[in-house]
């Protein structure tokens, strides 16, 4: 008997269909010799600082680095009882041999080795390497099963990374959270994405606009325009040269462009465009992607990959027929789809692109939760495209001279609309367009010595503009690329995590207050930027990452050792402790909260400022103070609020509801009066209000 132990649930039952094993205990499929399993994940993970001594609960620097040794492995609670299930079903005396049916990737070992230790299993396994969930290829996978043991190296690999990121994350997390006294969250993708966006963020500050000019002459159906003009009066002076004067045709420059449709959607590509198109978060887009797997609509969505494997071309044709008559799609004009320019099995690495199941031709689409339906409707109008023609056009760029002036037109003649004609279907039945980064237009027929008189010119201001802050979008893309140049070609992981963790990432920072979003737009907080400012650029640089992902790929390939990585993450950990034991005292205040004045001191004048159990003035040499539990308020059952305590200092009084005296038993309303006469504590006093009767007392 083999067990078959999978990542995932929905690749369990896969699989099990695929060998056409139908029969289902609790948390596993048996039948025709197989037992097939699943993880749920991460089963087994690190132990937590703690979890080494009690003395790690609190959070100090004597007792910093943190070097565990050996490490230790838990169980996660949530998930132990499948734990117990994969644990129960090694220990079979039936089951002889076990098969890793993980991802096909670094993580994908990882996750089945340790659980493989954990459980204390010695029994032999075999290793399903396949490059697609297809049931060929499933079978095609089970009938080549690979020796296990050769792929020791890149569980090396894994394990390297995963315990280098835990050295580095709780160490240099708890340094400077004890040095800066606030929870800051280190981590070797987290802080260089925090610091894109704050470096971003830098140059919009400090960006100083600049004044520009253009000419322009107004043709037939045209507009040429001047170079940029730094001077108002250089504009000037080339605008009365040229109005009402000639301008000719000196130069006609036609030339024929292709522009291939861009490839399907990995995870990341999605959610960029979910970005763009609808401003949906990536978390949102990879939930709704998600819950579309879920309900086997859509393929795998925490994949890398833009292309499909050799064994789904067939499938793909059909999709792609099925995706043509869904709504708005069956209202573009018909073409013969491409199936072979979706194909490259050496691009898919763990997972295929993401394209609609077959399930589309059932699918009520129109019924799906907006958000999901949007996602899907993506999905299909990427894979059209994909597989459509071309887009032709021809550039025509024109240059004129008009006294002695340059001016130059530019626009394009369509061809051949091609895939874009899928697009432009799509876009036209969103109530909200997405902004057309192709808004060049059409210029009209035109000759060289072509004369165009008279002509009328004038001047247009500009500004130059600063760049663009980040978006969910255009922060995936950086995220994707940062430090490409510096990692090898054959890396498994590229850019900043994974786009499976991307979208986590982004959320983690806003959630920690580092982050805000306003609109589309990702703003670094003060603490954000203050944090990027005060850690290392070895945390801070996409380097560091890309360093280790050129030896992490030497130690899976066996070229270099697991125990020389280890040393040198432990070194790192060390020196990072040794190098920044102590901080200003200004550097300590950079991330205490700042602080909103109630109001000024009537003493000397300076802000006074709300504490927790006090409103006192911000002049420590001054002693004003307003206790928040001082026995006039006690006594009469209130607490001093902070509207309350702004009246005192701004008018001296403040109107109060409902005081209660103890001798009459009730309640009543009175104006409490700032009495303040220098001394150590603040005096105050009742002064009632006026009935219409003329009688002061209460109501």
């Amino acid at each position: 008997m083999q067990l078959v132990i999978c990542e995932k649930p929905s690749v369990a039952k896969s699989i099990a269909s695929a060998l056409g094993v139908t029969s289902r205990a609790d948390g596993y499929f048996e039948g025709g010799g197989w037992l097939i399993s699943w993880c749920i994940g991460h089963l087994v993970g690190l132990a937590d600082a703690a979890a080494y001594d009690d003395r790690y609960k609190k959070w100090r620097y004597e007792d910093l680095p943190i070097l565990p040794a050996p490490f230790r492995y838990v169980v996660s609670e949530e998930k132990a009882d499948q734990f117990h299930t994969l644990r129960s079903l090694m220990e079979r005396p039936d089951v002889t041999e076990l098969v890793n049916a993980c991802d096909a990737g670094r993580e994908g070992e990882l996750i089945f080795r340790l659980v493989y230790e954990a459980a204390g299993c010695s029994k032999p396994f075999s290793r399903l390497w396949i490059p697609s969930m297809e049931d060929a290829a499933i079978r095609e996978g089970f009938s080549d099963l690979r020796h296990g043991g050769d792929y020791d190296p890149l569980y090396q690999s894994a394990l390297c990374r995963q315990k280098a990121d835990w050295l580095i994350g709780i160490n240099a997390s708890r340094l400077f959270s004890v040095l800066y006294h606030r929870t800051l969250n280190v981590g070797r993708v987290q802080t260089p994405t925090l610091a894109m966006l704050a470096n971003r963020d830098s140059k919009i500050v400090l960006f100083r606009k600049e004044k520009y000019h253009h000419v322009r002459l107004a043709l037939e159906g045209a507009e040429a325009i001047s170079d940029r003009i730094v001077s108002t009066e250089d504009a000037q002076t080339i605008r009365d040269a040229c109005d009402g004067q000639q301008a000719v045709c000196v130069s006609l420059v036609r030339e024929k462009k292709t522009e291939k449709p861009s490839k399907l959607y990995d995870l990341t590509t999605l959610q960029r465009e979910a970005n763009r198109v609808f401003g949906y978060t990536a978390k949102q887009t990879l939930d709704y992607a998600q819950s579309l797997y879920e309900k086997k609509q859509l393929t795998y969505p925490r994949t890398d990959s833009r292309y499909l494997t050799g064994d789904m071309a067939e499938t793909a044709s059909v999709v792609l027929h099925l995706a043509a008559r869904v709504p708005p799609f069956d209202a573009c004009p018909e073409f013969f789809p491409d199936v072979a320019a979706l194909v490259n099995d050496k691009e898919v690495s763990d997972h295929h692109a993401l394209i609609p199941t077959l399930e589309l031709e059932k699918a009520d689409v129109p019924a799906l939760p907006v958000g999901e339906r949007n996602i899907l409707l993506l999905v299909c109008c990427k894979l059209l495209c994909a597989a459509a023609e071309p887009f032709v056009y021809e550039a025509v760029t024109a240059t004129f001279d008009c006294g002695g002036h340059t001016f130059t037109a530019k626009g394009k003649q369509v061809l051949s609309q091609g895939w874009r004609a899928i697009q432009e279907v799509f876009r036209s039945s969103l109530k909200e367009k997405p902004e057309d980064e192709d808004a060049e237009g059409v210029l009209p027929a035109l000759t060289e010595g072509q004369v165009f008189e008279p002509v009328s010119a004038s001047v247009t201001e500009h500004f130059t503009s600063p760049p663009k802050p980040y978006t969910e979008d255009t922060l995936l893309s950086a995220m994707e690329n940062a430090g490409k140049e510096d990692m090898p070609d054959e890396a498994e992981r590229k850019g900043l995590g994974t786009p499976a963790t991307r979208a986590a990432i982004i959320e983690k920072l806003v959630s920690g207050g580092f982050v805000e979003r306003k609109g589309k737009n990702l703003i670094p907080t003060k603490a954000g930027v203050n944090l990027v400012t005060v850690l290392p650029e070895l945390l801070t640089s996409p380097k560091l990452t890309a360093d280790w992902e050129q030896r992490l790929n030497e130690v899976a390939k066996g070229q270099a050792s697991p125990e020389d990585f280890m040393d040198g993450i432990e070194v790192m950990a060390a020196e990072l402790v040794r190098k920044y034991s102590h901080i200003s005292e200004d550097g300590q205040k950079l991330f205490q909260p700042e602080k909103e004045t109630v109001g000024l001191c009537p003493r000397c004048g300076k802000p006074v400022y709300e504490g927790k159990k006090n409103f006192a003035c911000s002049d420590r040499a001054c002693q004003f103070v307003m206790w928040k539990n001082d026995r006039f308020w006690t006594s009469r059952r209130k607490e001093m609020t902070r509207k309350m305590a702004a009246d005192l200092l701004k008018k001296g009084c403040t109107s109060v509801k409902g005081m209660w005296t103890e001798k009459k038993g009730s309640t009543y309303d009175a104006v409490v009066i700032l009495d303040d006469t220098g001394g150590k504590y603040v005096n105050f006093k009742l002064e009632f209000p006026k009935r219409k009767d003329g009688v002061y007392g209460k109501k």
